[in-house]
């Protein structure tokens, strides 16, 4: 408040050349007041220097350095509305001595929403010669962040977007701060950081309950909050991993760290550093783990980077451990700092704040979105109002791609910064995320497997997640909807399992509960493809077939003796003779998709069955399609 007020009454000294405003003829009893205020402005004490501003205004209506200074004060207050009330009225007394206050009421403009009219004001601003050297460059800045909103909403009308935040309420908020929110896919469990006495962060949970309330937040157990300085926390999309930073903890390498535990029976496990892969002696914070916990994206102000932070990303090998963490490079990082990276549950959109993009002032919040080849988009501004003319700190959006959560301290705050969730706007919204899990296991022993399991987009064959089953065959992994999937789990020594999962045109809200039984490769073990498509009436097999058949490269390839034979059936639509040859020759197009990878074609048959063995009823569409089907079988060890 008090930087504020000095630059106030600099722009107060430099107004007073060539006005009609005569400070001389003010009523004494308003000058004191006036002055009094400023007193209580120097110490903080805000609600007394607008009760003694507004009397100092009863006395003297025509007393415009209380009235602008009042105007000043809701400003630093975010009363942008009475703010810019008071600035206007003042204004209508001495235009000329106005002059000279466009900066900060063009600020307030912009605190509304009101860009077009802000970037008049500071037009105005800008064109007094008087102005100090200083007072120009902040003007200036204000001009390109103004002229950025404007354009910014000639390109993305709001339409019927309304931005309405809604206080988490008192189970989740209270008179410290509370910030970095985290949440499972599933939306069961919220956990945040809360400021505690002194330096102390404690993190929080609580359960999310129905109809948007939430359970009582308590600390969370285990020995995670045992050290009192930490910071920003994320909470796996399964609930099993949190990862956090600490300041100074045992083990750590200088400055903040970032950690893990575990969740155990008995609580969250005590907190191991992630190593010197991902941790130096410079800070590193605000983690954000992807939903297949393969990535973890964080920011630094380790040397080499493009400007004070930027963001990082980790991958983590097969062998559980983290890969060297690399600088995400000048599309994502600028001069400036990069902050708060949260990568969404669809495992392509990721969220982070700058103040080194186009914006509308300090700190705004950015997305990029994952391409086919694994590359980021360049950063998006997500607008106003969610961006606004403060510092945008932390965002959380849910899995269904809609819900948003992130720390405010708005006018309903219980003191300092509380959680809000509000509604994103559509076209900055990513894709609504489902889950399955289940339970991979041996068929014959009903043990659990230790598995691959793996969800590739059809559109382009690549997989978007790889997840590896815990011990006992327990997995869990993410489905964004708007796509066609096609689900595998592989173990050595198994046969392969393939699904179907047809999201792009229907967006299902259920989850999915799939226990996975593998069958062990043996003599006259078989295996449907149930996703192996041809064209119509053709041995011509379309692109998607090739991410099914590539499995089945793939186990042919682990296991150098086994031979195969590849069956092919028909329904019963057409002459037999005619979907006899049919289903050979689509065999057949398996065999020669084998062989062009390497396969010897010693190692493998194929056969034709046409309609001659139906698994289902041709009566049906439903059945025909099951009629309609490729199967391989092992022939040979």
């Amino acid at each position: 408040m008090k930087k504020v007020f000095l630059v106030l009454f600099c722009s107060i000294a430099l107004g007073s050349i060539a006005q009609s405003y005569d400070p001389g003829k003010v009523n004494k009893k308003a000058i004191d007041l006036y002055e009094r205020a400023l007193d209580r402005l120097q110490n903080d004490k805000v609600n007394e220097a607008v009760a003694l501003l507004n009397k100092a205004i009863e006395i003297d209506g025509q007393y415009i350095d209380a009235i602008l200074s009042l105007a000043s004060v809701y400003g630093e207050m975010k009363d942008y509305k009475t703010s810019v009330e008071q600035f206007e009225r003042g204004r209508a007394l001495d235009t000329n001595y106005f002059r000279f206050f466009n900066l900060p009421y063009s600020i307030n403009l912009a605190g509304l929403g009101r860009f077009q009219e802000a970037l008049q004001a500071i037009n105005q601003f800008l064109s007094v010669n008087e102005i100090s050297g200083r007072s120009r460059k902040s003007g200036e800045y204000r001009k390109l962040t103004y002229e950025f909103a404007v354009e910014y909403a000639k390109k993305h009308p709001a339409g019927s977007y309304v931005f309405s935040p809604v206080n988490l309420g008192d189970s989740v908020n209270s008179d410290k701060s509370e910030y970095y929110p985290s949440i499972t896919i599933n939306d069961s469990l919220f956990v945040f950081t809360r400021r505690g006495q002194g330096f102390r962060e404690d993190f929080f949970e609580c359960n999310i309950l129905g109809d948007k309330k939430f359970s009582k937040s308590q600390l969370i157990n285990g020995d995670i909050n045992l050290e009192p300085s930490k910071g920003a926390i994320n909470i796996s999309q399964d609930a099993e991993w949190l990862i956090f930073a600490g300041y100074n903890f045992r083990g750590g390498y200088g400055e903040f760290d970032l950690y893990i535990s575990y969740y155990t029976p008995t609580g969250w496990s005590e907190p191991e550093n992630l190593g010197r892969n991902i941790n130096t002696e410079s800070w590193e914070s605000s983690p954000s783990l992807s939903p297949d916990k393969r990535a973890l994206y964080f920011s630094s102000n380790r040397p080499g980077g493009y400007g004070g932070k930027d963001l990082y990303v980790s991958y983590r090998l097969a062998n559980g451990r983290w890969d060297q963490a690399a600088n995400m490079g000048p599309t994502v990082n600028t001069a400036g700092d990069e902050l708060a990276p949260f990568i969404h549950a669809d495992n392509a959109t990721l969220y982070f704040t700058s103040d080194g993009l186009p914006g509308y002032g300090n700190s705004d919040i950015f997305l990029c979105r994952k391409g086919p080849n694994n590359e980021w988009s360049i950063p998006e501004n997500i607008g106003y109002p969610i961006n606004t003319i403060e510092s945008e700190g932390s965002l959380f959006v849910a899995a269904d791609g809609k819900t948003a959560f992130y720390a405010s301290d708005r006018s309903d705050s219980r003191g300092g910064l509380d959680l809000y969730a509000f509604e994103m706007r559509p076209d900055v919204r990513p894709a609504k995320t489902l889950y399955v899990k289940g339970k991979v296991y041996d068929v014959k022993t009903k043990k659990g497997l230790p598995s691959a399991v793996e969800l590739i987009d059809n559109s382009n064959r690549k997989a978007v997640t790889n997840v590896q089953t815990d011990e006992t065959g327990n997995y869990f992994m993410t489905l964004p909807t708007g796509k066609d999937y096609t689900f595998t789990v592989n173990r050595k020594g198994y046969l392969f399992f393939s699904e179907l999962f047809p999201l792009s045109k229907s967006s299902p809200d259920s989850t999915y509960d799939k226990d996975i039984p593998l069958r062990p490769i043996e003599l006259n073990a078989s295996l449907v493809l149930k996703n192996i498509f041809f064209e119509i009436n053709s041995a011509q097999l379309q692109p998607v077939s090739m991410i099914e058949i590539d499995k089945l490269l793939q186990m042919m390839g682990e296991n150098p003796t086994l031979k195969v034979q590849i069956n092919g059936y028909t329904d019963n639509v057409g002459k037999p003779a005619d979907n006899l040859k049919l289903s050979a020759n689509r065999a057949k197009s398996v065999v020669d998709y084998l062989v062009s990878k390497g396969i010897k074609t010693s190692r493998l048959l194929f056969k034709g069955f046409g309609e001659t063995k139906p698994i289902a009823d041709n009566k049906t569409e439903a059945g025909r399609a099951l009629n309609r089907r490729t199967e391989f079988v092992i022939i040979g060890q």
